[in-house]
């Protein structure tokens, strides 16, 4: 059997957790990866697990083994990378993790094209208001909107986010229209669970001021607070790109147009820069370049096509 397959499969039980899941993000049945495991260990000449119902868990040998495995790999696809014609089609499951206001606003848009590019690769988008751990939940990237990266999570920047703040006709009918951000302070202000709970911040030619807020209402999933605003129940703060269709429909207006509430940054989350699937690494670049520049995306986040992007 191929050695770098096996040491491949190895691997990816050890960060997977199961051979259950490695098999799931191999794309190959957990018979297949039981041979490769089997013969790993012929080869080395010990065992490499200790298997339980529960876990399994490295081995002295397997720990040495491991260590050896990944260097293999690494020097693997340094010469793949060498030898690559790009001829060769891209295949194999992906799963992607992201909010759903994101994934519904923009990455799925990204995603369609780049299946349409490669359609022998298949995506599993999964929508998530929780910051998930990526090999407990066999993710193969995760795409944040954050402005508080964990600095030990290997992240590659992908774009800024602009937001607004904005509320329903009905609201300001009743409550009035504020004039300046401080006003905020005294409206009833629809608010983020995990970010920007009691304190928004906003920038004016080169002024920034904290305001802090409060409501009635908060939520872990900004659709529910769009919703919310829309519905009259006070003022929300959200990314352009979720917003903007409401904006335009009318249903919610766009507030202190003067100045910028704080930007954020969008991230994608891997778990390794080594052994990566040559699927996984081309929807990298793809949504590096895609969040640079591409039309569907500039349209909604872009000054000249109407967000809200003052300095």
């Amino acid at each position: 059997m191929d050695r770098i397959t096996a040491a491949q499969v190895f691997v990816a039980i050890v960060e997977r957790g199961s051979m259950v899941s490695a098999a799931e993000s191999l794309n190959m049945s957990r018979a297949m990866v039981t041979r490769y495991l089997s013969e790993m260990e012929k080869w080395s000449g010990a065992r490499l697990l200790h298997r339980s119902t529960r876990k399994l868990s490295l081995t002295d040998a397997g720990e040495n083994t491991l260590a050896r495995c990944r260097k293999m790999l690494s020097v693997a696809a340094e010469m793949g990378s060498v030898a690559d014609t790009g001829n060769e089609a891209l295949r194999g499951l992906l799963r992607l993790s992201c909010s759903q206001s994101f994934g519904q606003g923009a990455v799925v848009i990204a995603v369609s094209e780049f299946l349409r590019r490669h359609p022998q690769v298949s995506i599993d988008l999964q929508l998530e208001s929780r910051a998930i751990n990526l090999v407990e939940d066999r993710i193969d990237l995760a795409l944040r909107i954050t402005n508080d990266l964990d600095p030990n999570l290997i992240a590659r920047p992908l774009a800024l986010c602009p937001s607004v703040v904005c509320a329903s006709p009905a609201y300001l009918a009743a409550q009035g229209t504020p004039q300046h951000p401080q006003d905020l302070a005294v409206h009833n202000c629809l608010t983020y669970t995990w970010f920007g709970k009691s304190l928004w911040q906003f920038e004016h030619q080169g002024e920034k001021i904290s305001v802090p807020v409060s409501g009635n209402l908060s939520a872990n999933e900004s659709l529910v607070l769009l919703t919310g605003a829309v519905e009259g129940a006070g003022i929300v703060m959200q990314p352009y790109y979720s917003a903007a269709p409401l904006i335009a429909a009318g249903q919610l207006v766009l507030l202190l147009p003067e100045w910028q509430p704080q930007e954020m940054g969008i991230y994608a989350i891997y778990t390794s820069r080594r052994q990566m699937p040559s699927a996984l690494r081309a929807l990298l670049d793809f949504l590096v370049e895609w969040f640079k520049g591409h039309p569907r995306w500039l349209s909604l986040t872009d000054e000249k096509h109407g967000a809200s992007r003052r300095r």
